[in-house]
């Protein structure tokens, strides 16, 4: 049945969908059509991760009248989320690695494999490697994250291939994969975490969990020192606690304020020296850079001083370029953490704004959700929920609203966490790329 797209379907479609875990879906949304007449909008999208390809795929359920181009240039995306889980054993790489063809076949979505070479925001166009331009309406970019090689001595691109970060799942990941197999039984693993802000703030700490348990079953010999540019970080005290009941003094944490922040690597004897002079010397050397947007969008003068790119956080249209949006890692989004579940969130929200923008309504004021689950053992998970919305000024978290787990909860509960883990995985990649 064909359901009028009207503002008031609109907004309770939007508010709602926006607040819904991942993978919970509005059929009546993806009947809509536009009040605008036939002349079909051009929305070019530009990255195809948790946050570009959900916006692309909610601009056609928000609004079915709108043409959406996709610009990404790998043909599968391999996610962050579960690549520890990888490491550790519990997956295989082709669990986390997903296809654009629902996106083709199901939403009627404009896939491009391409690299994008310019973007004019002033002509509206955008420029891809092959000589072909686009010519857009509305552009939204999402394209991830770089790192500031210039921040750790003796380290930079061209070294990744024998120190991994692993931070852009994919060939990293399976290089870090590799090498821990490699590693003899008694080895020592170093990973050397970035300051903040960066991608998925208790990643590292949920790796060195994931490496704990592959040792414990494999190489129960083996050490494990995380060299931190941080005193605290994300679920820290449950992260202690797993560690201490699961693998005793197998990890071993030093935070930048008792000698663990870097200052130098050695790549070839896999050393690294900290600020205070200190040096370490690992078998599996594992460092992430601190990091900044992605490449696109200082190449398209989207970023400010702080290295990432300013945008309305009630829209995430850009405060430079007007008509252009960043979501996603990349953008400046309150108290939001840069996680795939905000960027999620954060692509319904722009798919809403330029539905609204182009039919001359007002905004809704929807909430977003963030959860960031984590594995401590196969069998042992913890989790934090935040629910934001926009306060007039920033993206601030909805007092009241979410929670973390309970540093010594039952067995029983730790388990259930890492079954919500697990579906929490399966629920929002679904709903980015199948659904």
């Amino acid at each position: 049945m064909s359901i009028k797209f009207t503002r008031r379907n609109f907004i309770r479609t939007a508010s709602v969908t926006a607040a819904l875990p991942a993978g919970a879906l509005l059929t009546s949304a993806h009947a809509m059509t536009s009040v605008q007449g036939t002349a079909q909008p051009h929305v070019v999208v530009i990255g195809g991760g948790f946050g570009g390809a959900t916006c692309a795929k909610y601009l056609r359920r928000y609004d079915s009248n709108i043409r959406v181009t996709l610009i990404e240039p790998k043909k599968t995306y391999t996610t962050c989320p579960g690549s520890n889980w990888y490491l550790a054993g519990l997956t295989d790489f082709d669990s986390i690695t997903h296809s654009y063809q629902a996106l083709k076949d199901k939403h009627g979505i404009n896939v491009v494999h391409e690299w994008v070479s310019g973007i004019d925001p002033a002509g509206k166009t955008v420029k891809l490697k092959n000589g072909e331009t686009l010519q857009y309406d509305r552009l939204v970019v999402s394209p991830g994250i770089d790192f500031r090689w210039d921040t750790i001595e003796g380290y930079g691109p061209e070294d990744v291939d024998k120190v991994p970060h692993a931070w852009q799942a994919g060939p990293q990941t399976k290089l870090l994969y590799d090498q821990l197999r490699a590693m003899p039984n008694g080895g020592t693993y170093i990973i050397c975490p970035p300051p903040n802000p960066f991608r998925c703030p208790p990643g590292p700490y949920e790796r060195v969990s994931m490496v704990a348990d592959y040792f414990k079953k494999h190489k129960p010999k083996s050490k494990i020192i995380i060299l931190d540019a941080k005193d605290k970080f994300s679920k820290m005290p449950l992260f202690m606690q797993g560690w201490q009941d699961l693998y005793g003094d197998m990890i071993e944490w030093i935070g930048a304020s008792d000698g663990g922040r870097i200052k130098s690597v050695d790549v070839a004897s896999k050393t690294v020296t900290t600020a205070e002079g200190e040096t370490f010397k690992a078998d599996v050397l594992n460092v992430i850079p601190a990091q900044k947007a992605g490449k696109l969008a200082f190449d398209a003068g989207l970023t400010n001083e702080s290295g990432w790119c300013p945008v309305h956080q009630n829209t995430f249209e850009s405060t430079i370029h007007k008509g252009v949006y960043v979501i996603g890692d990349s953008s400046i989004a309150g108290k939001m953490p840069k996680s795939g579940h905000s960027a999620n969130s954060q692509g319904k929200i722009c798919a809403a704004a330029i539905a609204v923008d182009l039919n001359g309504w007002d905004m809704p004021r929807p909430k977003l959700a963030n959860t960031c689950y984590s594995l401590v053992a196969n069998d042992y998970g913890i989790s934090v929920v935040a629910v934001y919305q926009f306060d007039g000024k920033v993206m601030n978290k909805v007092k009241g609203a979410g929670g973390v787990t309970p540093k010594g909860a039952a067995p029983s509960q730790y388990l259930a966490e890492a079954t919500y883990a697990r579906g929490w995985y399966k629920s929002i990649t679904h709903d980015t790329w199948l659904g």
